[in-house]
């Protein structure tokens, strides 16, 4: 626990944890004979379908080339539209935007901040063509619901797990249920392979669709016997979204390491949420008894007017104190791309209101519960006045 003084160096919001075998597995995959395209690949697309229960997994380059191919897979073309959640990364928003699709925002649940199954029922029309339901912080949507919906329209299911890799809803790994999941494997992920992403589906026709996607549209199979073995044909426009050996190389050692790290971060999300139990103003992140999250992200709530204070005010006051605070996220019709497209503020409430409120505090396997300690103190004195800390600093440190 910290004494008072500020902490020399700033504690993030999120870190990957590399360790010797981890740089072991990378410099034997580079002292391999092939570099990009190898046996590391298929190596680490086995890996995460066996991890979560999936048929097939295509690994790309990074988790929003994973969701672009997705949407092309899905057959998503100009003029179609496209439902996700108002509250995520741009990224599930703009795949649709890369093969021509509209976005359709739906609102989020105000307890879970995922997708508002009753919302995305609403949108609905005759031009939709999918829904990109997302695992905000690592929390699992009701993906069920949203299947069902998908199922009776006739619309595909494309789940952003970009958060969510190692998660369960209903007793069952993230990754099964919808017709595509993406995970990502950027470094503040659950496990990273520095940047990256994969595609996990049951459907074979999907699976060859985004292998096809990935590699600029290029096969050889059904063309080789006759021609030669040097022949290929390019069938589609795709593009040159393929990982490399290294970075597969290094997914490998790390998925190792999954199911500790989310313990981990299991461990400390319940120290959090302990320690805030009962600060004025600040609640924290609801948990659905259907869901394990992977809890990427601890994103709490902050009532301005009880804590008398502005969201900036105790974010500034927590960066100074080298608390890496962060705040996940800006509802993406508000970015100025999408306001030229025509999309105006006002229309995912409940969404807006997450915003105005979401803080991200730091969370990663690598923390030490003294670090949370340190955090939830340096909160406290973000909200509270001098006389308020005294106390509340006693009760923290003796917790």
């Amino acid at each position: 626990m910290n004494n008072g003084t500020i902490r020399s160096t700033m504690l993030p919001y999120g870190q990957q944890w590399i360790e010797d075998d981890d740089i072991e597995a990378v410099v034997a995959a580079l002292k391999s004979p092939m570099l990009t395209t190898g046996p590391k690949i298929n190596e680490f697309e086995q890996a995460v379908a066996s991890f979560v229960g999936a048929e097939y997994a295509v690994a790309f380059s990074n988790g929003t080339a994973a969701l672009h191919g997705a949407c092309y897979a899905a057959g998503i073309t100009a003029g179609d539209e496209v439902i996700t959640s108002a509250i995520t990364f741009a990224a599930s928003a703009n795949c649709a935007r890369y093969v021509g699709a509209n976005v359709v925002f739906a609102d989020i649940d105000g307890r879970t901040y995922n997708i508002d199954p009753s919302d995305v029922a609403r949108k609905i029309t005759a031009r939709t063509k999918a829904i990109i339901p997302v695992d905000f912080t690592g929390q699992p949507c009701h993906i069920d619901e949203i299947v069902k919906l998908a199922r009776q329209h006739q619309l595909v299911v494309i789940q952003d797990g970009a958060h969510s890799l190692g998660a369960k809803y209903k007793g069952e790994f993230v990754g099964t249920q919808a017709d595509m999941t993406m995970f990502s494997f950027h470094p503040v992920k659950p496990v990273t392979t520095a940047e990256g992403g994969v595609i996990v589906t049951n459907d074979e026709r999907y699976y060859e669709r985004l292998k096809l996607f990935r590699t600029h549209g290029i096969t050889t199979t059904p063309f080789a016997k006759e021609q030669g073995a040097w022949y290929y044909e390019m069938i589609d426009l795709g593009y040159n979204y393929r990982m490399t050996d290294l970075q597969a190389a290094l997914g490998v050692s790390q998925l190792k390491k999954l199911t500790p790290f989310i313990k981990r971060r299991r461990e400390l999300a319940a120290l959090y949420t302990e320690l805030l139990r009962d600060v004025p103003g600040v609640t924290a992140p609801f948990q659905s008894e259907e869901s394990e999250s992977g809890w990427h992200l601890y994103s709490i709530q902050i009532d301005a007017a009880t804590v008398c204070k502005s969201r900036k005010q105790i974010f500034e006051e927590m960066r100074a104190a080298n608390i890496g605070v962060h705040v996940h996220y800006i509802p993406v019709y508000w970015f100025p791309y999408y306001e030229q497209l025509g999309y105006n503020k006002g229309l995912c409430p409940v969404a807006e209101q997450w915003y105005d409120q979401a803080l991200t505090l730091p969370l990663y396997p690598r923390m030490q519960e003294d670090d949370v300690r340190e955090v939830v103190y340096r909160l406290r004195q973000a909200l509270m006045d001098g006389s308020q800390l005294d106390k509340r600093h006693s009760e923290v440190h003796h917790t």
